[in-house]
């Protein structure tokens, strides 16, 4: 019999989802920068199954809404980088501790921000579309925190093509992630009773983003990105140093 969280549990596992699903539908990222580290402290059985069920239910509503912007090419070829990232992520992690890693992945992406201010404007071209999905990959696999590479590429593109070109991204990844938990035990009734008590937190952040997400696209999507990127690299960081 699977076991459910205790009601103070369920509402408060519901609460901090429903704020990174807002951040995510308003901006193309953060759900799991947001609610992972809380969901792990409240109930560690919420991570990474249930989590991943209900970042998927957050993700097809998304691209519902965004449909008519999704780059279909670049979501390919992201895809096409995310497989050789996670796969050299995978080797990173054994021979780098968690720590060490999070650590340099926060480095990076304030290193990615500082460039995107004062450097190259990035298109989402073949090649920095591949280059993004391999340092997706790798960032995905080593710290959970994905998106902010493939989110770069698309700073200057409008609120629509980010979050639907995102969200599909994530949707790949996100399918590829829960079967590969499914061949290790670890998606089963347990972990969907677990989704379902994070769903309304989805519904409610997905509505909530929906009032903000055309706030932003009023010439703000590329400050919310880099904003939203440069909290993940803080918070990796912050926790190395607690």
């Amino acid at each position: 019999m699977a076991e459910l969280p205790t009601l103070a549990a369920a509402l408060a596992a519901s609460s901090i989802v429903a704020l990174g699903a807002t951040v995510q539908g308003a901006v193309g990222f953060g759900l799991a920068l947001v609610a992972a580290p809380v969901l792990v402290q409240i109930d560690p059985h919420l991570v990474p199954g249930p989590m991943l069920i209900a970042a998927l239910l957050m993700l097809g509503l998304t691209i519902w809404r965004d449909r008519e912007g999704i780059h279909l090419a670049g979501v390919g070829w992201s895809v096409v980088g995310r497989l050789p990232g996670t796969v050299v992520g995978a080797f990173v992690i054994g021979a780098v501790s968690a720590d060490r890693m999070a650590a340099a992945v926060g480095v990076v992406v304030w290193l990615a921000v500082i460039l995107s201010l004062w450097g190259p404007r990035l298109r989402p071209t073949p090649y920095t579309l591949v280059a993004a999905g391999v340092l997706s990959g790798l960032m995905g696999t080593t710290s959970s925190i994905g998106g902010p590479p493939i989110a770069m590429v698309y700073q200057h593109e409008s609120g629509v093509r980010l979050r639907g070109t995102l969200a599909s991204f994530f949707l790949v990844g996100g399918v590829m992630s829960l079967v590969a938990l499914h061949f290790v035990g670890r998606l089963g009734l347990r972990e969907l009773c677990g989704a379902a008590v994070l769903a309304p937190g989805i519904l409610v952040g997905f509505l909530l983003s929906s009032r903000i997400a055309p706030l932003i696209d009023r010439g703000h999507t590329r400050v919310a990105v880099l904003a939203t990127a440069a909290a993940a690299a803080a918070i990796l960081l912050i926790r190395q140093l607690s």
